[in-house]
C-alpha cells in the first residue's frame, strides 16, 4: 500500500530559524488537507515529501510515486503545456512522424496516443488547447488547471498540491473540487480554501507544537477545534483558580504562624517562662514554619507545573489586528475615470476593449470574470504598468495596487526598510509601531522579505501600504485572498471593511467580498 512517513522531522531556515520540529505524520491514500497559519512550514512540508529540500533531522519515507503542483507555475519563453505533461520529447518526435521525417527506429518509439490522451487531461480541467501551446498565452488560473493535468496525467499515487485554487474563478475552482472527489489516489492538499478542504477525507493542522490530525472535512475539524480549545480553555481556568487557593492558603498558614510566634514572644517577655523552655518554643516555631514553607513551595510548584501543561496544550497566537488611519477621501471625488479603454500585451486581438469604468468617493468595486478575461490587465492599466491601446485612463488620487507577487517590495530588503523606503519621512519609532500593528515585532521587523512565505509577504505588503501615516485613497488588491491564513484573512477582512477609501478588488472569494461589503460588480468577459 502507497505511503508516506514522517518520522521526528525537523527543518530549519538557512538562517536557523526552526520551521519543523519533531514532527511525526503518516499519510496513506486519501485526500488530507494541510492547514496552518503563515509561515508555519505547509509548503515548506511539502518540498520535503518531494525531495527539493533535505530534513536538517528525522526522516521521510515514500512508498510510491509523488507529483507536485506548485502555488506558481514558473514559465520559460518557449515553455509550452507539454512541459507540463513531461512530453515535450515525445511530442517533438510525434510531430517529426506525422510530417514523414522520422526515422524507422524513430517511427517504432513515437506515441501516436500521446495527442488524445493529453487532450482528454485537458478537457477533464476545462482546456480545449493542442498540447504544443505556449503558457506565455496562458492566464494564471490556466496554467493551473494544465498544471494540474499534467501532475495527474501519470496517475501517481500521490498528489500534493500547494493551494491549487489560488489563481482559479469559480469555475476552476468547481473543476478543482470534482476532480479531487473523482481521484482515488492518495492528495495531500495545503490550501485555505474552505469549500475545498470541506471536501477532504481528514485535515492535519500544523501548528508550532507539532501536527494533529482531525477526520472529516473543514467544518468536522472547525467543530472539533472548537470543542478543544473549550475544553484547554476551562482546564486552563480551573489550574489558574487551584493557583490562587494554594497562594491565600499558603498566606492564611503564613500569618497564623506569625500571630502564634507573636503571642510566644509576649509570653517570653514577661519572663514567667524558663529560659530552657523559651529556647525550644522557638526551635518549634521556626521548625513549623520551615515545614510550612516547603510545603507551600511543593504545592505551589505542583500546580505550577499543570498550568504549564495546560498552557502548553493552547498554541499562543498573537492576533492580526488592524487599526487604519482615514484617507479624508471626500464622497464626491471622482477616483477614476476609464473611458473606452481598449489595451493588450501584444498585436492582434485586445484582451480589454471599449471599456468605461467611473468610481467615485469611497465605492468599493469588485472585478469578476473567468480567467483570461483581463482581470488583472485593467488593474495593470489602472496602475499605470500598462498603456492602454486606445482610450483614457484617468487617476484622480494617491493609488497604491497590492498584486499577487507583491511587487511594491524589495525582496532583498528587510520589512522595515522596505516600509521607509515607501514612506520618505517616517521616524523608525512610526514604522515599528506601523509594522507592530500588523504581527510585525521587534526582530520580525528586520526579516527579509524575500525569505517570508506568500501570506506573509502579502502581510508586509499591507502593512507598508496600509500602516502608513497617510494611507492611499485608492487601494487595488489582486486575489488578496490566495495567501493568507483563514485567521488573518479574517482580520483582513475586519481591517479592510474600516478602510475609508476606494477600494477596488479581484477576488473570487464570495464570503471575502460580502465582508469587505463590497456594492458594485463589473463582469468583464462577457458580449
Amino acid at each position: 500500500m502507497p505511503a508516506i512517513t514522517i518520522s521526528n522531522l525537523g527543518w530549519s531556515t538557512p538562517d536557523g530559524r526552526a520551521v519543523l520540529s519533531a514532527l511525526d505524520i503518516n499519510f496513506q491514500r486519501e485526500r488530507i488537507g494541510i492547514v496552518g497559519r503563515n509561515g508555519v512550514g505547509k509548503s515548506t512540508l511539502l518540498r520535503l515529501m518531494t525531495g527539493e529540500l533535505s530534513p536538517a533531522s528525522g526522516s521521510i519515507a515514500v512508498d510510491g510515486s509523488i507529483a507536485m503542483l506548485r502555488q506558481t507555475v514558473q514559465v520559460g519563453a518557449d515553455d509550452s503545456i507539454a512541459d507540463l505533461f513531461g512530453a515535450r520529447d515525445d511530442l517533438a518526435l510525434l510531430r517529426k512522424a506525422e510530417a514523414g521525417a522520422a526515422s524507422a527506429e524513430e517511427m517504432v518509439d513515437a506515441d501516436w496516443t500521446l495527442d488524445a490522451r493529453i487532450a482528454e487531461a485537458l478537457a477533464g480541467v476545462g482546456l480545449p488547447l493542442p498540447g504544443d501551446t505556449l503558457l506565455s498565452a496562458l492566464s494564471g488560473g490556466q496554467r493551473t488547471r494544465a498544471a494540474l493535468a499534467g501532475a495527474m496525467f501519470t496517475a501517481p499515487d500521490f498528489l500534493l498540491l500547494d493551494e491549487p485554487t489560488n489563481n482559479l474563478d469559480l469555475e476552476g475552482r468547481k473543476v478543482i473540487r470534482n476532480l479531487l472527489a473523482g481521484w482515488h489516489g492518495g492528495a495531500i492538499v495545503v490550501s485555505h480554501d474552505r469549500e475545498l478542504l470541506e471536501e477532504m477525507d481528514a485535515i492535519v493542522e500544523l501548528t508550532q507544537r507539532g501536527a494533529a490530525r482531525y477526520g472529516g472535512g473543514w467544518s468536522d475539524y472547525r467543530a472539533r477545534k472548537d470543542i478543544e480549545q473549550m475544553a484547554v480553555e476551562a482546564e486552563l481556568a480551573s489550574v489558574e483558580k487551584r493557583i490562587s487557593a494554594a497562594q491565600r492558603q499558603a498566606q492564611t498558614a503564613l500569618e497564623k504562624q506569625d500571630r502564634r510566634d507573636s503571642r510566644g514572644r509576649a509570653k517570653a517577655a514577661r519572663g514567667d517562662m524558663p529560659k530552657i523552655l523559651i529556647g525550644a518554643l522557638k526551635r518549634r516555631a521556626e521548625e513549623t514554619r520551615a515545614a510550612g514553607s516547603r510545603l507551600a513551595v511543593r504545592h505551589r510548584g505542583e500546580v505550577e507545573a499543570q498550568l504549564a501543561i495546560a498552557r502548553a496544550r493552547i498554541e499562543i497566537v498573537d492576533p492580526l489586528a488592524i487599526g487604519l488611519p482615514s484617507t479624508g477621501l471626500s464622497v464626491s471625488r471622482t477616483v477614476l475615470a476609464l473611458d473606452r479603454v481598449t489595451a493588450g500585451y501584444a498585436e492582434g486581438r485586445p484582451i480589454i476593449e471599449n471599456l468605461s469604468l467611473t468610481l467615485v468617493g469611497p465605492e468599493r468595486v469588485a472585478i469578476a470574470g473567468p480567467n483570461g478575461a483581463g482581470k488583472s490587465t485593467l488593474l495593470a492599466l489602472i496602475a499605470g504598468t500598462l498603456a492602454p491601446w486606445s482610450g483614457e485612463v484617468r487617476v484622480g488620487v494617491p493609488v497604491a495596487l497590492l498584486d499577487q507577487s507583491v511587487g511594491l517590495l524589495d525582496p532583498a530588503l528587510s520589512i522595515a526598510a522596505n516600509f521607509l523606503a515607501r514612506n520618505p519621512g517616517t521616524t523608525n519609532n512610526q514604522c515599528r509601531a506601523a509594522l507592530a500593528r500588523f504581527r510585525f515585532r521587534a526582530d520580525a521587523a528586520d526579516r527579509t522579505v524575500g525569505t517570508l512565505s506568500g501570506g506573509q509577504m502579502l502581510r508586509a505588503g499591507l502593512a507598508c501600504v496600509l500602516g502608513a501615516p497617510h494611507p492611499p485613497q485608492l487601494l487595488i488588491l489582486d486575489e488578496p485572498c490566495n495567501h493568507l491564513d483563514i485567521e488573518s484573512l479574517t482580520a483582513v477582512e475586519t481591517g479592510l471593511a474600516a478602510y475609508d477609501g476606494a477600494l477596488l478588488v479581484v477576488s473570487h472569494d464570495t464570503s471575502f467580498l460580502e465582508a469587505i461589503r463590497v456594492e458594485r460588480v463589473v463582469e468583464l468577459g462577457k458580449d
